[in-house]
């Protein structure tokens, strides 16, 4: 924390929005009442309903007042201010905290609003530094008017224009409706519907019916073998998971707009029931990377996430990526958008003719999936003299399986390795369930990290990681040629890594 300023003359305090007593007090009533309704009917079997809602009614009422009081000690307690260097901010009662940034430290100011925030017209603010250090590099106003969020964004990230490139300000990409389709490609589905099972089957118990539902479960599939039965409850969960992917892409994405802004700042706003609006400063931008889920790859799309220095996750918000810039859309318009975000004529992640690595590297990949996919199988085989002889047919189905599917896997990891340069940026491309290209730019890059196990000495291969302080903090290049990578990360930055080199 840092000592705070002497206010310059016409600075004043302000305080959050009082209607944060409204939106608490809502909030604590749908906690009492998800924890009093199932609390009153396991109850009510044993001591009758008039005397289950004596216990819970003051129960919940008393939980309602407390957190409506906290909420009230906290508003009262809690004040902000922006001066012309710092933004500051006092809070608590007990512990009293205080808290200032200087504003040439500040990266980003994003706002959020739930469902309960937009119906006030009030938004959570989010100040940050764009450093790792906790909530001492953040300060939280949870929350204020609209209004306010906005003039705090605008006053806080209003920067010189970089002049860079003839890309004009305004929008750059809107929600097309279309992508939706993309939704249920994603590894999301069966996580969802996977998640969905496991609901039902907890709730179930909460209410002391799962015995029940089993049963009427079990008498749907009376005549039934056991393989359709698991067939058509898998086939049920990944309908489940799909539908349940749809609603979660229309929630997050719904409304979407990229835009640049006057002063080079990037907004992203989004969100159907909680809105979002995240700005990334184009002076941190240090590239874009192009990342294409396996599903999302076989159907010709891909999303654009900012490589850019001071992007942590939102710690309130685990499933909220703040670096996305675009979700999963065609590949040509998440070309299109890299270019634009990177005031470039092309974008450097659809540079052909990367750099191919030796086939050493196919090997390594074969031998690794190859050796995953076996792996279940000795098991089973170990296990079928002592347990059952049907561990055998299952271990050949698995191998039948498994390995066709290892091989191709392999294949594909080796076919999407390339590595080059494009400009200012040098690029890199690897994976395959998850295959990601990334454009950094080189004078983003502080330092390389060479790294080079026994197999790979005796291949003749390296591993080159890219350090930098944005994005993920490094990206690799995966076995390349030892020769040919050392030259490579000396051309891309010159005079960083050729005092280590032997001439």
């Amino acid at each position: 924390m840092s000592t705070a300023a002497v206010p310059a003359p016409g600075e004043e305090w302000r305080k959050l929005d009082r209607r944060t007593l409204l939106v608490t007090a809502a909030v604590m009533t749908g906690v009492a009442t998800g924890a009093g309704v199932p609390t009153a009917v396991g109850l009510s079997g044993g001591m009758g309903a008039g005397r289950a809602l004596a216990w819970v009614l003051p129960a919940a009422l008393l939980l309602i007042v407390c957190g409506t009081g906290g909420d009230y000690v906290r508003w009262r307690r809690t004040r902000y201010r922006i001066g012309p260097d710092r933004a500051e901010l006092h809070t608590g009662l007990f512990l009293v905290k205080r808290r200032s940034l200087g504003r040439e430290r500040i990266r980003s100011v994003d706002l959020t609003a739930n469902p309960l925030l937009r119906i006030l017209g009030l938004v959570k603010v989010r100040i940050g530094t764009g450093e790792h250090t906790g909530g001492e590099s953040t300060l939280e106003l949870d929350p204020v008017t609209r209004a306010e969020g906005e003039r705090l964004r605008t006053e806080l990230l209003d920067r010189t224009p970089s002049g860079k490139g003839t890309h004009r300000d305004g929008m750059l990409a809107v929600l097309d409706p279309r992508w939706i389709r993309y939704a249920p490609l994603s590894f999301v589905a069966p996580v969802l519907g996977g998640a969905a099972a496991g609901g039902v089957m907890q709730v179930s118990e909460w209410f002391g019916v799962q015995h029940e539902v089993l049963d009427w479960i079990g008498d749907r599939f009376r005549d039934t073998s056991v393989l359709t039965m698991v067939v058509v409850l898998v086939v049920a969960a990944l309908l489940a998971g799909i539908v349940g992917s749809l609603g979660l892409w229309v929630e997050m994405w719904w409304n979407y707009r990229l835009e640049r802004e006057p002063g080079g700042t990037l907004r992203v706003r989004r969100g159907l029931f909680t809105a979002r609006s995240v700005s990334i400063e184009e002076r941190r931008l240090r590239g874009v990377e192009l990342v294409e889920p396996l599903g999302v790859r076989l159907v010709g799309a891909a999303r654009v996430d900012a490589v850019a220095t001071g992007l942590a996750q939102d710690d309130d918000d685990k499933h909220t990526d703040l670096r996305t810039l675009l979700p999963a859309a065609p590949r040509a318009a998440a070309d299109e958008v890299a270019a634009q975000v990177l005031r470039e004529t092309s974008s450097p992640t659809g540079t052909p003719g990367l750099t191919p690595h030796p086939l050493a590297a196919r090997g390594r990949r074969l031998r690794r999936a190859v050796g995953s996919a076996l792996t279940p199988v000795l098991v089973l085989l170990v296990l079928g003299p002592v347990v059952s002889d049907v561990l055998f047919s299952v271990a050949a189905v698995c191998a039948a399986v498994l390995l066709p599917v290892a091989v191709l896997l392999a294949l594909d990891a080796y076919r999407n390795l390339g590595h080059g340069l494009s400009g200012d940026y040098l690029v890199a491309r690897s994976g395959t369930v998850r295959r990601s290209t990334v454009a950094l730019q080189r004078g983003g890059v502080i330092g390389w990290t060479v790294k080079q196990s026994y197999f790979q000495r005796r291949a003749g291969l390296l591993t080159l990681t890219a350090t930098t302080a944005a994005g993920e903090g490094a990206y690799d290049v995966h076995d390349a040629a030892e020769g040919e990578g050392l030259a490579f990360a000396a051309q891309a930055v010159p005079g960083l890594l050729e005092p280590f080199l032997e001439k």
